[in-house]
C-alpha cells in the first residue's frame, strides 16, 4: 500500500517550473522591447527627429522602412517611438498602481466613512466615459508629457482602487489580521505585512493587463493628436502620419501599429503564465 501511495504522488507531481512555449514569446518579445528602451540610442541608425531624406522615400538600404513626409528615417522613429511609449505606460501604470492600490487597501482596511467616500467618488468617476474624460482634461490642463502620465494615472487608479478594496475587503476579516490589529500594529504594517501578499496575485494579474490598456490609451490619445507632441516620436502618431501610404498599397502604417498589438499580447501571455503557476495546476 505505501508503494502504491508513493507511486501516485509521484505520478501526479504538477509540472510547476515548465514554462509554456507562448509564455517563452512573450518573454522574449518584452525582453526585445527593454533591449530597445534601454539602448534605443545606439542602434536606431539616425534621430527621432533628423531629416536624413526627401519626403516619402521608399524602402531602401539606407532607410530601410523610408521616410516620412518630412524626411525623417521611419527605422529610427519606430525605435525611438517604441522606447516613448513603452516609458511613459510603465510610468502612468506604476503611479496608477501606487495611488489605486494604497487607497484601495487602505479604504477596505478602515471601512466606514473614509471607504465611503473614496468609493462613491470613484463611482462618479467611473460613470463617465474614460476617453471622454480624458479630452476635457487633457484640454483644460494641456498635453504636456507631466501632464499626459497625471491624467492617464489618476484616470486608472480608479479601477485600481476597485480590484484592490474587493480583494482586501476579503482578507481584513480573516483572524490574522484581526490579531494584528489587537496586538496594535498600524494600519501601514497591516498592510504591507497581512494584506498585501495575500492579494498580490490578482493585483498582478490586473498590472499586466492595466499595462496594455495604458499602452493603447496612450497610443489612441497620439492618434487623435493629443497625446506625445512632435517631434517626439510616438506608435500612435506614427500611424496617423502614415496612414496615407496605404492608399497606394504600402503596409508601412501597419508595422506600427503591430508593434502595439505585439508588445500587448506578449504582456498577457506572460501574466497569464504566471497566474497558471501561482494556481497549482498542471
Amino acid at each position: 500500500m505505501a508503494v502504491m501511495t508513493s507511486t501516485l504522488s509521484k505520478t501526479r507531481k504538477p509540472k510547476a517550473g515548465k514554462m509554456s512555449w507562448a509564455a517563452r514569446f512573450g518573454l522574449a518579445v518584452i525582453a526585445l522591447y527593454l533591449f530597445i528602451v534601454l539602448f534605443c540610442s545606439w542602434i536606431a541608425p539616425y534621430g527621432q527627429t533628423a531629416i536624413v531624406g526627401m519626403s516619402m522615400d521608399p524602402w531602401s538600404a539606407e532607410h530601410w522602412l523610408g521616410t516620412d513626409e518630412l524626411g525623417r528615417d521611419l527605422l529610427s522613429r519606430l525605435l525611438y517611438a517604441i522606447r516613448n511609449t513603452a516609458v511613459l505606460a510603465f510610468t502612468a501604470n506604476a503611479l496608477a498602481f501606487i495611488v489605486g492600490v494604497s487607497l484601495g487597501l487602505s479604504a477596505a482596511f478602515k471601512g466606514g466613512w473614509i471607504d465611503n467616500v473614496l468609493s462613491r467618488l470613484v463611482d462618479s468617476v467611473l460613470a463617465l466615459p474614460q476617453l471622454i474624460l480624458a479630452l476635457l482634461m487633457l484640454s483644460i490642463f494641456g498635453n504636456s508629457t507631466g501632464v499626459l502620465i497625471a491624467v492617464i494615472a489618476s484616470l486608472d487608479s480608479m479601477r485600481v482602487y476597485r480590484l484592490a478594496r474587493a480583494a482586501g475587503m476579503n482578507i481584513v476579516v480573516l483572524p490574522f489580521v484581526e490579531a494584528s490589529r489587537l496586538r496594535g500594529e498600524s494600519m501601514i504594517w497591516c498592510i504591507l505585512h497581512e494584506i498585501l501578499p495575500n492579494v498580490a496575485t490578482p493585483l498582478l494579474a490586473e498590472l499586466g493587463i492595466r499595462f496594455c490598456y495604458v499602452f493603447l490609451f496612450i497610443s489612441g490619445l497620439s492618434f487623435l493628436g493629443l497625446g506625445l507632441q512632435p517631434p517626439a516620436a510616438d506608435l500612435g502618431s506614427m500611424v496617423k502620419e502614415t496612414s496615407g501610404l496605404i492608399s497606394f498599397g504600402d503596409f508601412t502604417p501597419l508595422i506600427p501599429a503591430a508593434a502595439i498589438a505585439l508588445i500587448t499580447v506578449s504582456v498577457n501571455l506572460v501574466i497569464d503564465w504566471i497566474l497558471h503557476k501561482n494556481s497549482g495546476l498542471e
